[in-house]
């Protein structure tokens, strides 16, 4: 680009430049159509380096008299990128004929032609041009059309600051021009300049409006209020004083300036009644606003204002729940997210019963968002009912009278809070407990069961809650054995009050009278339908679940019988009793493993829940082994899940403790002065704005990390040498490729093509270019990637040979594109995980043999190498034992999800084996990560060189 160019424009990659003649004639000949299309490749040209010097005159004579608009247009495109100056840096003679243009343009009777030429002289920056021209552009201040008019006043400002001598009046004028001007957009540009010309008279204007500045125009007031920000970093003390005009204009009824004006008070004051006054005007705007993404940038403002300012904003709770009313899930969850953080004792009351509310509403809809919102609401009920105790017991009664409506997950998200509130809280215990059995009846998922079971048979620690208890279960599994009862109902009953005996398998249908003397009609297929439904819904809800093939849920209730009989031993029960029971227990245990391994089943019992079952038949006919046995049923399972708990609580308390550390000031933390804050360690916020906003915030780049990013493209020997350094951003790959002409000719006509593979694509072309003997040359070119998957970027380099029919080509070394720089490690809740996991259908499985020496590092390698993170809990993978079993979960910055599972188990004097089960949305993740796992697993296989 050249020096004094503004404008950016793409050049399309051609093989033939068009010459200089080639130009002359097109515009000398060609008609305005033509003409535009010839100025566009004239400016692109300019843009990328040629000043075409000698086409000035003749832009002069053949496009300047044109009428077009839009060649009009593309000629002060053309004024601005131009050379204005001849070689001895002298303006060029042929200027004064574009600087009477120029004046010309200035009077033209057409606005939008005057407005364009006063928008060009913004970008003028040559006094000798815009000496002669400030006349005319100060009666543009007067003209009857806005457009001109606020376009003048820039212009004017932009000739000030390139040159003071040639407008010195220019604040006064403009000051006069604000007082007089009616037209909105015109006052506010004129209040721009003044607040940077002539601080004083900006003021005073200030002043002189302080009685209506609530109700000024909109546009007024957001140029107020940026002046405010501006000023108070250069004059702190009049802080106080702008903090209170931005008071009153957050009252203003436009949405835009209540925003800028809540944000402004943020930064001029830490009050504690500012603070609060613009945090309820963001609730205004997130209940206010229709846009979804408004109110999550609101929500978001709201959370970082109680960072700053912890325990401000906590009335302003249940306000920000009336967000909950929006229909995206996502402003919802934001919005839990922030009110979370605002309960205390004090409205933590009301704010559930506005949850419970809330969750009785969304019970009778069963649609996907629902459903999502339904598990929202209840993960928000169950950190507050763990959090603050006085609401836990009637959290839980809400929650279990609703388990019967809600769908499966939501259902064992209430089981799953009902086990953390049981171990939190021993004296909600019995209570609990009792209201759980209760409801058991109107339970329908087994994965709900599974959840009940463990509860009851970990907490039920009195004698009348485990009768209570077996009483259910007893109910809940029907007669047994459980095989013979239904083979008995299936066989045709005896005839009633025949004697002789005989049985009728098929009993005569005879037609149907009804009261009205018709007949009653019906098909056998309803018949058949009706009888079989009527039959299911009489089945006891265990005994259905069993017969459907779930015989984990069968482990598991068996399991919860071996505890429960364990602590009757424990609690001295009457040994009849006792023996009663475990019979029964025996018996009912027996019956799951025959109902298994019958027809009766869906589906056979799975291997491993057998074996779980026979276990707990040994356990109970075990007599010698009883203190160790009741030690690991009663104890080790119900410490092993405080520690869980334990684990969960720690690193959610290190993660507050964080954010709180690093939005909180030290006592003992030196004082900053801005004017002597160089580098802005202090964290000044409006600094840091206009810093990122000026571009200068940027990281500096550490020069000497580049060369591990260099990539060798062709060989040492070949006559053009290429090698690329690497850049990776958010979505795209830039590739800086320098090339050395290794020979001693002049290669011309030089051109790099790119081609990729996979889900990229290649954004701009190389242009050709000449490059002299031992020469080098330096090109960009950038790829776009759409996806984390495996990419490979190839290509080759073309030249011309001695003769003008003859090419040569140079083939380039394949470039891949590294997926783990798109791949962040990333956090979910189990249940997510869960469901994730059944609605992925890519899945990759690995084969995993490793010489690796422990379970531990394995993991660490395998989260290191794939950029996943562990969500099993650290209690379960913490000990070293032979098997290891862990969830992993990443997320790419595409927005796709990764989710892992390994299993793997270390031989003894053996490497480790297993497999890791990847599944994603898209097959290009699963089998990407796939690669990477299997080079995991490749690590430290040495080659064994054997010596002959």
């Amino acid at each position: 680009m050249s020096e004094s160019g503004f404008t950016l424009i793409y050049e399309p990659n051609t093989a033939s430049k068009v010459s200089v003649n080639e130009y002359k004639n097109l515009l000398e000949k060609g008609k305005d159509d033509v003409k535009i299309d010839t100025m566009k490749k004239i400016i692109v040209t300019i843009l990328n380096g040629d000043p075409l010097p000698d086409l000035l005159m003749h832009i002069i004579r053949f496009v300047m008299p044109s009428k077009s608009k839009e060649l009009k247009r593309l000629l002060y495109h053309y004024w601005e990128v131009c050379p204005k100056l001849d070689s001895s840096g002298k303006m060029r003679h042929e200027m004064i004929l574009v600087c009477n243009a120029i004046q010309r343009d200035l009077q033209h009777p057409n606005e939008y032609i005057r407005g364009i030429t006063l928008r060009y002289l913004t970008k003028l920056k040559e006094p000798e041009l815009l000496e002669t021209l400030v006349p005319n552009v100060r009666q543009c201040l007067e003209h009857r059309h806005a457009y001109v008019r606020k376009n003048a006043v820039f212009a004017l400002w932009s000739i000030h600051k390139v040159s003071d001598h040639l407008c010195p009046d220019v604040d006064e004028l403009i000051y006069r021009f604000l007082y007089d001007e009616n037209d909105s957009v015109c006052k506010r540009n004129a209040f721009v300049c003044l607040g940077d010309l002539n601080r004083n008279a900006a003021l005073q204007y200030i002043q002189d409006n302080i009685s209506v500045i609530d109700s000024l125009d909109p546009l007024l007031q957001l140029s107020f209020i940026e002046f405010f920000k501006k000023d108070s970093l250069l004059n702190p003390a009049l802080k106080q004083q702008y903090a209170q005009l931005v008071t009153e204009m957050v009252e203003s009824s436009s949405n835009v300036v209540m925003y800028e004006a809540a944000n402004a008070l943020t930064s001029l004051s830490s009050n504690s009644t500012s603070i609060l006054l613009a945090g309820s005007k963001f609730v205004e705007l997130a209940n206010k606003e229709a846009d979804n993404n408004v109110k999550i940038i609101t929500l978001e403002r709201i959370k970082e204002l109680n960072k700053q300012h912890p325990g401000v904003l906590q009335d302003l709770s249940l306000e920000i729940l009336r967000v909950l009313s929006a229909q995206d899930v996502a402003v919802r969850k934001k919005a839990l997210d922030v009110t979370l953080e605002f309960i205390t004792s004090r409205n933590v009351e009301d704010v559930v019963k506005l949850l419970k509310k809330e969750l009785q509403a969304t019970s009778s809809s069963n649609d996907d968002k629902n459903v999502e919102y339904r598990q929202l609401l209840i993960n928000a009920i169950h950190q507050l009912a763990i959090k603050f105790v006085e609401v836990a017991a009637n959290v839980i009664d809400l929650l279990l009278d609703t388990i019967a409506d809600l769908n499966s997950t939501s259902a064992y998200e209430v089981i799953t809070f009902v086990k953390e509130v049981v171990e939190k809280f021993p004296n909600l215990r019995d209570s609990i407990i009792k209201r759980l059995i209760q409801t058991l009846p109107n339970v329908k998922s087994g994965k709900v069961f599974r959840g009940a079971f463990w509860v009851i048979g970990e907490y039920a620690l009195d004698e009348h809650l485990i009768q209570d208890a077996w009483k259910y279960i007893r109910s809940s599994i029907g007669e047994v054995p459980i095989v013979a009862s239904e083979l008995k109902g299936k066989t045709p009953a005896n005839t009633e009050g025949g004697d002789d005996g005989q049985e009728h398998p098929h009993k005569k249908k005879g037609p149907v009278v009804l009261p009205d003397g018709t007949y009653a009609t019906e098909s056998a297929l309803t018949a058949d339908v009706n009888s079989n439904g009527f039959e299911d819904e009489k089945k006891a809800p265990i005994r259905k679940q069993l017969l459907a093939g779930d015989f984990y849920l069968g482990a598991v209730l068996s399991s919860t019988l071996v505890k429960l009989i364990l602590r009757l031993r424990k609690l001295n029960t009457q040994e009849k009793i006792l023996n009663a029971l475990k019979a029964e227990a025996l018996l009912i245990m027996v019956s799951i493993l025959r109902l298994g391994e019958s027809s009766l089943v869906k589906k056979k019992i799975d291997e491993d829940s057998a074996d779980r079952v026979f276990s707990y038949i040994r356990i109970l006919n075990d007599e010698e082994d009883v203190e160790e046995i009741t030690t690991s049923f009663l104890d080790d399972t119900k410490d092993a899940f405080k520690a869980q708990i334990t684990d969960v609580e720690t690193k959610k308390a290190e993660e507050e403790a964080r954010d709180l550390h690093a939005n909180a000031d030290q006592v003992d933390d030196a004082i900053a002065f801005r004017q002597l804050d160089k580098d802005n360690k202090s964290g000044n916020k409006a600094v840091d704005d206009l810093a990122v906003a000026s571009g200068s915030d940027l990281k500096k780049e550490n020069l000497s990390s580049r060369l591990n990013q260099i990539l060798q493209l062709t060989g040492f020997s070949d006559p053009i040498y290429a090698e690329a350094f690497v850049k990776v951003h958010q979505y795209d790959v830039v590739l800086d490729v320098l090339l050395v002409n290794q020979t001693t000719t002049t290669l011309r006509n030089l051109s790099v093509e790119f081609a990729t593979l996979g889900d990229l694509k290649v954004v701009d072309k190389p242009t050709t270019t000449n490059i002299g003997p031992h020469g080098f040359y330096k090109i960009q070119t950038t790829i776009k990637v759409t996806s984390a998957d495996t990419g490979v970027i190839f290509g080759n380099i073309v030249y011309d040979g001695q003769h003008s029919d003859e090419s040569t080509i140079v083939i380039l070394n394949d470039v891949h594109v590294d997926i783990m720089d798109y791949i962040k490690p990333a956090v979910c809740s189990e249940s997510q995980f869960r469901k994730m996991w059944n609605e992925f259908e890519w899945e990759n499985k690995i084969t995993i043999k490793s010489p690796i020496d422990s379970l531990k590092n394995y993991l660490d390698e395998l989260m290191k190498g794939t950029n996943m993170e562990c969500l099993t809990p650290g209690a379960v993978i913490g000990e070293e034992c032979q098997f290891l079993s862990a969830n992993l979960y990443s997320r790419s910055t595409f927005g796709e999800d990764a989710l892992a599972n390994l299993c793997i188990e270390k031989q003894s004097d053996g490497p480790i084996i297993g497999h890791v089960r990847i599944r994603s949305k898209g097959q290009g993740l699963a089998l990407s990560l796939g690669d990477r796992v299997a080079s995991i697993s490749r690590k430290g296989k040495n080659a064994v060189v054997t010596r002959v």
